[in-house]
């Protein structure tokens, strides 16, 4: 029961700072490094610490984890290179891929470039419509009515982390259920 606790700690943990991350990117388009942080330091706390119980099955192989981490950070580098992204951005991304592992980096880059998109269609909206009257100054709806071309994309990577996570299993009867029954 401890391990399943400590588990679902680190999983939330990691969240509440994606979501504080995502939020912080809304009201500013800033993603402060602390988020990015914090996010990679609870899978590295969960991992070593269900290793270390025994449960080293909830998680794919460390090596897989890295690459995973890896491949995701080489990728919007060059995002970043090209001012495709931002650099908290692509910190984001790549330590919500240390928690995907290779197995789960497809479905986490699909979803987090389906929200994204949905996230540039909403920008595009926000610039020609202009809906808001009066928007916080320097948030990224009053950027975007201003004419500026931003997307927060922190938004999208934590709802392709979320959406990951529960597809990956993290959420599912057979991974809680199997610390009940070890």
């Amino acid at each position: 029961m401890f391990l399943l606790t400590f588990f679902l700690i680190c999983v939330f943990i990691a969240l509440g700072a994606g979501f504080l991350a995502a939020l912080s990117d809304l009201k500013g388009l800033k993603i402060p490094n602390f988020h990015s942080v914090l996010i990679a330091g609870t899978f590295l706390m969960a991992y070593a610490g269900l290793w270390l119980g025994g449960r080293e099955d909830v998680f794919a192989p460390l090596l897989s984890h890295m690459l995973g981490f890896a491949l995701v950070f080489l990728m919007t580098l060059a995002l970043f290179a090209f001012r495709a992204i931002g650099g908290g951005d692509s910190k984001m991304a790549s330590a919500f891929a240390l928690w995907m592992g290779l197995k789960g980096i497809i479905l986490f880059l699909f979803y987090t470039a389906m929200f994204g998109g949905l996230l540039g269609a909403a920008a595009l909206i926000l610039k020609r419509w202009k809906p808001f009257k009066g928007p916080a100054p320097n948030s990224w709806i009053a950027r975007v009515q201003a004419g500026e071309n931003a997307v927060p994309y922190g938004v999208a990577i934590l709802a392709g982390a979320l959406v990951s996570f529960a597809k990956i299993g993290y959420f599912g009867s057979e991974v809680l259920s199997s610390f009940l029954l070890s």
